[in-house]
């Protein structure tokens, strides 16, 4: 027999016999239940069908049990995998993650935060959208919540935690390989969409500089107002190749989605990048974007340690929101690089 639908609270205190306060106070936290009410309630919930409204529970809570999670893009594998590491680490402690992305619009970014705000919940992490983000988003939701920055750091926030990848380091662990398995290599930049871009293109002008070598950028420049990525790459080096350019030269791409298309350009001119191949021409990235094993050739690049970004991030903002008072100390937190080695370069 179908069990009876329950729709309110009322309703169920009426079906189990439990007074309305005692069920809330169960759904807030059974430990301020008496046992025999505790069992009374889990029975009489095994008959009938009821879900409690998640907000109501949480109305008389000091805190909403939420965390709110904004990204920049659906459909790029890199934020698919942060966002995963933060719903793991998030729901290891406890919390409901409410994401909203921004789709690359500094309005719907604010609209997100302002949504937050709205839910009351306890705390918001962000990965910003690059030189285009409206800082006040930023601020204001750092006066009125815990709030971490991931991913990548505005430079003109210096009083906001963050925590991301170590750009100087991982950057200059691939430059430094290419340098020393070929030719110096030249480095395919990508418009500055976000705050990753430059950084990652100043150190390798750094490092290349370091090791004696003269820096070469290529592809800063906006080809076509929505490239960014994938056919930002394969257009610049559709363009080189197509003039007899770089047909043998080592080239780091500013991120594996740029690499992919580097890659997809060497194919259709004929050439074949890789170590154990004919000819010098190199192919590396940055990020180890989840599809670079399953590339031809395969991607070699720096990944970035996604799992302990997200964990990070939400270890960082719990212990914001446990703290009964915000601090004016600003952590920082940066990851390392782990160069991954594949058949491209």
């Amino acid at each position: 027999m179908p069990k009876p639908e329950i729709h309110t609270m009322e309703e169920l205190s009426a079906a189990i016999g439990v007074s309305r306060p005692t069920l809330s106070r169960y759904f807030q936290d059974p430990a301020k239940v008496s046992r025999s009410s505790v069992e009374r309630i889990r029975r009489g919930l095994e008959k009938v069908d009821y879900t409690p409204n998640f907000f109501a529970t949480r109305m008389n809570r000091k805190t909403t049990g939420m965390i709110g999670v904004i990204i920049p893009y659906l459909n790029d594998l890199f934020f698919t995998r942060l966002l995963e590491s933060i719903e793991r680490a998030a729901m290891k402690a406890g919390y409901t993650v409410i994401t909203q992305c921004s789709h690359s619009d500094p309005e719907i970014e604010k609209r997100a935060a302002e949504t937050f705000l709205s839910m009351s919940v306890d705390g918001a992490i962000v990965a910003p959208l690059g030189n285009h983000s409206d800082m006040r988003v930023y601020e204001r939701l750092n006066a009125r919540l815990p709030f971490v920055l991931m991913d990548s750091r505005p430079k003109p926030l210096t009083d906001v935690d963050f925590v991301g990848t170590d750009h100087v380091q991982s950057t200059g662990v691939i430059t430094e390989y290419l340098c020393r398995v070929g030719s110096p290599p030249i480095f395919l930049a990508m418009p500055r969409v976000n705050f990753n871009a430059l950084e990652r293109e100043n150190a390798y002008v750094a490092k290349m500089e370091l090791l004696g070598f003269e820096p070469v950028v290529i592809g800063a420049e906006v080809v076509r107002q929505e490239w960014h990525f994938e056919a930002h790459g394969l257009a610049v080096l559709n363009d080189q190749f197509s003039k007899g350019r770089l047909l043998e030269s080592s080239i780091l791409c500013a991120n594996d989605r740029v690499a992919i298309g580097a890659l997809r350009a060497a194919a259709q001119h004929g050439l074949e990048p890789g170590a154990l191949r004919r000819g010098g021409l190199r192919i590396a990235g940055h990020d180890d974007y989840p599809l670079c094993p399953y590339t031809t050739p395969a991607l070699t690049t720096v990944a970035q340690n996604v799992a302990a970004i997200g964990q990070a991030a939400v270890d960082r903002l719990l212990e914001k929101c446990s703290a009964e008072k915000q601090s004016g100390n600003h952590a920082i937190t940066l990851m390392d690089g782990v160069l991954k080695i594949r058949e491209s370069a």
